[in-house]
């Protein structure tokens, strides 16, 4: 038995013994008292006059404090992000570089890329215009093959080994947004894959992550991603 227990059973263990005590002949037995001499009446005491009090200053309820404060603002709402929101895809001119890698190394891989590229750009003082971005052209158990590119408002004449200039998709696509690591991403490709199987949609053989945040200095934990899906 613990000692909440133990304490509880001591409590209702005396209960019986108070009551015992409260009803005993001993305690309902007591002596008779003398009557005590009639008393003779007192003088009934004349009142005097109370003097009576002005009324209270009644303030109406615009003048009370909480009337005067002004409500703060209410907080805006945060939307949820867009999960398989239907966009148009508008081309744009990039600089690409083309690598592979294996899926336990996939963001070191796509980090190199990125950087890459953007010592490139630097060299070339050339500023990007958008956000960098991620084509994953075909995938396996075992890796992957991607298109890292950077959009450009001009084109890169001097351009590093494996980069070349094109254009990023274009087309009907679905969007959806990730938030956190680049490792848990395998729950948003889930939820997508779901997704477009609840709606019966076909989509190609690619996808794309555009990253709102840079991963070339954001925490991974950090990182918002959108990922765009295609379809047929």
């Amino acid at each position: 038995m613990n000692r909440i227990s133990t304490f509880r059973a001591a409590m209702v263990a005396l209960l019986p013994l108070a009551a015992i005590a409260l009803t005993s002949p001993a305690a309902a037995q007591s002596p008779t008292a003398s009557p005590a001499p009639a008393a003779s009446p007192a003088p009934t005491p004349v009142p005097s006059a109370t003097p009576v009090p002005p009324p209270a200053e009644t303030k109406s309820p615009a003048d009370s404090p909480a009337a005067s404060q002004t409500p703060p603002p209410a907080a805006p709402v945060q939307t949820a992000d867009p999960f398989g929101e239907p966009i148009t895809l508008e081309p744009k001119k990039v600089v690409m570089l083309k690598g592979n890698a294996n899926w336990d190394a996939a963001f070191d891989a796509l980090i190199e890329a990125f950087k890459q590229l953007t010592a490139q750009l630097g060299k070339e003082s050339v500023k990007p215009s958008g956000n960098p971005m991620i084509v994953y052209t075909s995938t396996d158990d075992t890796g992957f093959t991607f298109i890292a590119e950077y959009p450009v408002d001009q084109d890169v004449k001097n351009l590093g080994k494996g980069m070349s200039m094109g254009n990023s998709p274009d087309g009907k696509a679905l969007k959806f947004v990730h938030r956190g690591s680049y490792d848990n991403m395998d729950n948003t490709y889930e939820a997508i894959t779901n997704h477009l199987d609840d709606k019966k949609l076909e989509a190609k053989d690619t996808f794309i992550e555009e990253y709102i945040t840079d991963p070339l200095k954001t925490a991974e934990d950090k990182l918002v991603i959108n990922v765009y899906v295609p379809l047929k």
